[in-house]
């Protein structure tokens, strides 16, 4: 929402959580016959819908889908309701089926682009990395982020919070009782995957699964083209202008004290109220050959509240439990790839588990091209049981 309504979306966001948390209660009682409304955890369910998924306009697969409201954690800690979808093969498998938690990357911010209303359309750039799992035979949870299809701003590159979105969506695809029928469980082995904004979020998540979800069978996670390092890679004058400007709207949705809205110049804010409802292709276009120093009275990094914040969001602190695919094109032009190559250092030097992929000559669109394969066939092997001894030393 805008800041000019910051009262009435205030309002809507109260509102939206007493809603969630009420349907919550009434959807884990439903056919209990119990008045006692259940404690709501992040990944409980709020409400669910059949969808569909399609990988090209009017071409059905054989599918069942639904749109998902669960609960989940903001990056201050506190509850939220993000939405998404879960998709399951029908293949009459029989048994605890794998899951993958799949975090899909920057398609903008109105609410018109979030995965749950692109991926029954066919209209998801990414669909088609979603259906190599799905023949896999594994269920598929795809999370929306917050304020992507949900009432505020999309937090944009906001780690912590894209990080437990991505877990959340594991654990309500697992309590979702279609999903239970198809054999998405509690003993589901889980998998992590994710390019661009969907490799931060992944890469959040491999980072915050053994404190956060410990009970997530999490076996590996598959990240790539990953923003690890928002400072060292931007969000000023070396940055592409969209994206920068998303990122620091995303950050003042997550933390309103950093009030964006005093540091933007008359064309900032004219620009800003089109990226707030705009999808990605629009959002660039409309910003084409501006940085975000062109859009700002002041360098954000030189704002010492800023700057903490997008520090914060910096990968490599933490050492993933398990083991991960980490892969980058060499001549990326979106996220360096002497960053992605850093957090490959940082977790090493923690003791991860790294199979670290260089796409040589790879720009971003085509390593995220090139590289869904291998890392979905990864993955399966970590699915199978198979150890990985990475490629650290």
């Amino acid at each position: 929402m805008r800041r000019t309504g910051t009262i009435h979306t205030g309002l809507r966001r109260l509102a939206w959580t007493a809603a969630a948390v009420m349907a919550a209660a009434t959807f884990q009682a439903a056919g209990t016959g119990t008045a006692v409304a259940a404690a709501a955890r992040p990944g409980d369910i709020v409400s669910a819908e059949p969808s569909a998924f399609r990988v090209l306009p009017g071409m059905d697969t054989a599918t069942r889908a639904w749109k998902i409201h669960y609960r989940s954690t903001d990056a201050n800690g506190a509850a939220d309701v993000v939405s998404g979808t879960v998709i399951v093969p029908e293949d009459g498998r029989t048994g605890a089926r794998p899951l993958l938690t799949y975090a899909i990357g920057t398609v903008g911010m109105g609410d018109q682009c979030a995965p749950s209303a692109t991926l029954p359309e066919g209209g998801s750039a990414e669909a088609g990395t979603i259906a190599q799992a799905l023949q896999h035979g594994w269920a598929v949870a795809v999370t929306d982020y917050p304020g992507l299809g949900t009432p505020g701003d999309h937090t944009y590159l906001v780690g912590r919070s894209e990080g437990t979105a991505v877990l959340d969506a594991a654990r309500a695809a697992q309590r979702l009782p279609d999903a239970q029928a198809a054999g998405v469980t509690a003993a589901s082995p889980v998998a992590i995957m994710g390019y661009s904004q969907g490799g931060q979020a992944s890469a959040w998540a491999a980072e915050l699964a053994g404190s956060y979800a410990p009970e997530l069978d999490v076996m590996g996670t598959a990240s790539g083209g990953v923003p690890a390092d928002l400072v060292a890679d931007g969000p000023s004058g070396s940055g592409d202008g969209a994206l920068a400007l998303m990122a620091a709207i995303g950050h003042d949705a997550a933390y309103p004290e950093l009030d964006l809205e005093k540091y933007l110049n008359e064309e900032g804010r004219a620009l800003a109220e089109k990226v707030r409802d705009g999808c990605v292709l629009d959002i660039v276009l409309a910003s084409q050959g501006k940085s975000l120093d062109d859009l700002t009275e002041q360098n954000l990094l030189e704002v010492p509240a800023w700057r903490a914040r997008l520090e914060a969001d910096k990968l490599g602190d933490r050492a993933p439990g398990r083991p991960v695919f980490l892969y980058q094109g060499t001549a990326d032009n979106i996220v360096s790839y002497d960053v992605a190559a850093q957090l490959r250092a940082d977790w090493c030097a923690r003791g991860a588990t790294v199979q670290w992929e260089p796409v040589l000559l790879g720009d971003h669109i085509t390593t995220a091209l090139l590289g869904a394969r291998p890392a979905i066939d990864w993955l399966g092997r970590r699915i199978d049981g198979q150890a990985s001894q990475g490629n650290c030393g």
